[in-house]
């Protein structure tokens, strides 16, 4: 057999789902609650949990670091978020891992998610899919919480109504300083000793670099780096590096001073939200 049984297969498919998304979907539910253009692009920080429910919830970072938002999302939204935010993937895909290959699949792109409307302590959300052979993108009612999941594996733009970010600022939260954690596209883990040793990184207070996109990217931070101050203050962990980052000053930038392979290495970034980028695998958990 010339072709692969699998590979042609998805070969095969794609025009199939494509045309089907393009022609054959009901007209979607609902309309966006809020234009577009009125919305809020964030970045996504971290998981944490609700202070009095104990629900999870998801941290959006607003542009300018000055606010953090909860969002409330599901148990197994909220680990599908994390695998995203760490570049993990089971040894098989899980739901949102499935469908986002099944998008990409079928040459589907999530270009954007939207989470538009509150109604009734419940949070709408949106997907916008740009589909072959359709002029207009296609949007799609989705809980938030799987919008979300399948934008930080995609590397689709995230935005949120005015009107559910000041509502969702009345919501408690709480953290885990143990959580990986990105902020101005700089993923950052906690550092134990082992690690410390593995990666040869010398005996100073910061958090790890696991991951770098965007300007941060072009200003030279690589994984592997240890970060040790933000604004002139230490992080303790990586929730404490999110909120240095959100205490950045107004129309400032925020100033890293990072160790990187045996020399001090200070640069500054935007607060603004990045450009998205697909979250990549982490390596050996290809299927």
């Amino acid at each position: 057999m010339s072709v692969p049984f699998l590979p042609r297969c998805r070969r095969l498919l794609a025009p199939c789902l494509a045309l089907l998304l393009a022609w054959a979907l009901p007209a979607q539910a609902r309309e966006l609650a809020v234009p577009p253009e009125a919305m809020v692009e964030v970045e996504v920080a971290t998981v944490g949990m609700s202070g009095m429910a104990g629900v999870p919830v998801v941290l959006l970072r607003e542009p300018g670091a000055r606010e953090v938002i909860p969002i409330f999302i599901g148990v197994a939204e909220a680990r599908a978020i994390l695998r995203a935010l760490t570049g993990e993937r089971p040894p098989r895909p899980l739901t949102h891992e499935l469908l986002g290959d099944v998008l990409a699949g079928a040459e589907v792109a999530l270009t954007r998610v939207y989470v538009d409307a509150l109604t009734e302590s419940t949070f709408l959300g949106m997907l916008e899919l740009s589909v072959p052979g359709r002029d207009a993108p296609l949007r799609i009612d989705s809980r938030p919480s799987d919008a979300i999941a399948l934008a930080l594996t995609a590397g689709a733009s995230i935005h949120v109504a005015p009107e559910v970010l000041e509502a969702a600022r009345q919501i408690e939260y709480q953290g885990f300083d143990d959580q990986v954690v990105v902020a101005l596209g700089i993923t950052v883990t906690p550092l134990d000793d082992d690690l410390r040793e593995a990666l040869g990184l010398p005996d100073r207070a910061g958090v790890l670099v696991s991951d770098v996109s965007g300007e941060a990217a072009e200003a030279g931070l690589e994984p592997g780096d240890l970060l040790l101050a933000v604004n002139g203050e230490t992080p303790e962990n990586p929730l404490h590096f999110l909120e240095l980052v959100r205490d950045t000053p107004a129309g400032e930038l925020a100033r890293l001073r990072v160790w990187q392979r045996g020399e001090i290495v200070e640069v500054e970034l935007s607060t603004e939200v990045p450009a998205p980028t697909p979250r990549r695998r982490a390596p050996g958990l290809e299927a």
